[in-house]
């Protein structure tokens, strides 16, 4: 029998019930869509399900999968004690395994609710996914709504003077800090609404499941220094609020504790962007210079959002069209090259020791990203999706939004990239950055008895350098896979279809 929709009373809910969908959005404190189904309904249900199309494509240990169960018994015990608060025994999450597609609705259909909650997700294949739930949610007679979380300003909200999307990050940013109020970063006082949190019913909920359950393996991921779910999110952000104000001058150099550590669980939710903003916006205010370089990689944050809704086309294609004309090398000898790039074998330390981070640990600092990127599309002359494809499979805070951004920004592809012309030179940024080959040592042990100033380009050395180091090139560690200022010449060359562009 369909469900009807209920007229709501002058000042009562809208609904008798409600079902909140969380996806990426793993916590319950400040959620825009928790907040609103409480303010509708009567009586809240929560669920996630571990979509099989997403997961089936991924391997059987996978960082993210663990970070996500990990972070779903969090919000599991989140929700409970937002229940029992209210006098409420059994208040949790309810999760399933399968195709969202079908099994949301049904279980919408199983609860009898009136209406589904979410917030929005603009990845294209999330957008498809969600226009097939809300048709089987219509099917059903049961609304989907769904609201801004992820990003403090989307869509169409900061728009050119013409009405366009802005294609340039400064006037971007400037747009965004000018429409920039407390309201905008204000949370969702969800625990005040808490009340309607319904018991779940019998039979319907089990817990959060292993690991095993849902057939994945354990990773390495209790060894690296990332706490999970919102308890993990807020330990971070108070130790990155004590340094923030040393941001400007730390963040660059990845041998010491610069960046904030955030972006998994900006990624997956587990902590409000709004809180991010606010915090970042009132140190601002007081005259942070770190806080304003960071509050600037959250508003590049949206500034990539914004692109990958109005240009979905980005997935996949140069967000300058004239670059699909660029001939990257491909063969045997451009595998060969990949290879050795995505395993750290390029004879360049940096590189090397950058692929090696990635690879053991899922992260890869933000200034190494760049230089590894302008190294595969520049020095290795390898299509830039190579390297978006890669980081895909293996970086724990993979958003396509932002890793799509930052690779085209890298091969100057894309929106306000840098020039094409613009290559970073691997020894200099290693020299400049790991100044002392800490970083570089970390990951490369069999460097470590080189001298800082040979580390950055072992091929230099003399070989009685070499030999007092331990190392032979070519045994211990690889000789240059290029050189850099002939693949420099040949970049320059390659990219001469584009020149003016």
């Amino acid at each position: 029998m369909p469900h009807t929709h209920p007229h709501p009373a002058a000042h009562g809910p809208a609904f008798a019930g409600a079902l909140v969908w969380f996806r990426r959005d793993l916590r319950s404190d400040d959620h825009a869509a928790l907040f609103h189904a409480l303010k509708a309904a009567r009586q809240v249900w929560c669920a996630f399900v571990f979509d099989t199309p997403i997961l089936d494509a991924l391997p059987r240990a996978d960082r993210r999968v663990e970070f996500i169960r990990d972070s779903l018994a969090d919000l599991d015990a989140q929700l409970r004690s937002l229940g029992l608060a209210h006098g409420a025994d059994g208040v949790g999450l309810i999760v399933r395994q399968g195709d969202a597609r079908v099994v949301l609705p049904a279980l919408a259909r199983q609860l009898g609710v009136q209406a589904v909650y979410a917030n929005h997700d603009d990845e294209p294949e999330a957008l498809a996914r969600d226009a097939k739930v809300r048709g089987a949610l219509a099917d059903a007679g049961i609304t989907l709504h769904t609201a801004k979380d992820h990003v403090v300003f989307e869509r169409d909200e900061v728009l050119t003077a013409t009405g366009s999307p802005y294609s340039v990050f400064t006037p971007y940013k400037n747009a965004w800090l000018k429409k920039l109020t407390p309201f905008y970063v204000k949370g969702y006082p969800v625990a005040r609404h808490a009340r309607a949190l319904a018991v779940v019913p019998a039979g319907l909920g089990s817990g959060v499941p292993t690991l095993a359950q849902i057939g994945f393996e354990p990773t390495n991921l209790h060894q690296l220094k990332l706490p999970t779910g919102s308890t993990g999110a807020h330990e971070l952000l108070d130790d990155f609020l004590d340094r923030i104000d040393d941001y400007e001058r730390s963040r660059n150099f990845p041998a010491i504790k610069g960046p904030s550590y955030l972006s998994s669980h900006l990624r997956f939710g587990t902590v409000s962007i709004r809180r991010l903003a606010r915090e970042a916006w009132q140190r601002l205010q007081g005259g942070s210079r770190g806080a304003e370089v960071w509050l600037s990689e959250l508003i590049w944050r949206d500034f990539y959002h914004q692109v990958l809704h109005h240009h979905p086309r980005v997935v996949g294609h140069s967000f300058k069209p004239a670059y699909d004309a660029i001939k990257w090398d491909h063969g045997k000898h451009a595998d060969a090259l990949f290879a050795a790039w995505c395993e750290g074998r390029t004879g360049y330390p940096l590189i090397d020791a950058a692929m090696h981070q990635i690879n053991q640990t899922g992260y890869m600092h933000n200034r190494l990203r760049m230089v590894v990127a302008s190294f595969l599309t520049k020095d290795l002359g390898l299509d830039w999706r190579r390297g978006e494809a890669y980081f895909a499979l293996h970086l724990n805070d993979f958003d396509l939004a932002a890793n799509n951004g930052g690779w085209q920004w890298a091969a100057s592809s894309g929106c306000d990239a840098q020039p094409y012309f613009r290559i970073f030179n691997p020894v200099a940024q290693s020299e400049k950055f790991d100044a002392e080959g800490k970083f570089i040592r970390r990951y490369l042990p069999q460097l470590a008895r080189l001298p800082d100033k040979l580390i950055h380009a072992p091929w230099l050395a003399r070989p009685l350098e070499l030999q007092a180091a331990g190392i032979e090139l070519g045994r211990d560690y690889p000789a240059p896979v290029v050189a850099h200022d002939e693949a420099r010449q040949r970049t320059l060359d390659r990219y001469a279809v584009v020149k003016g562009g």
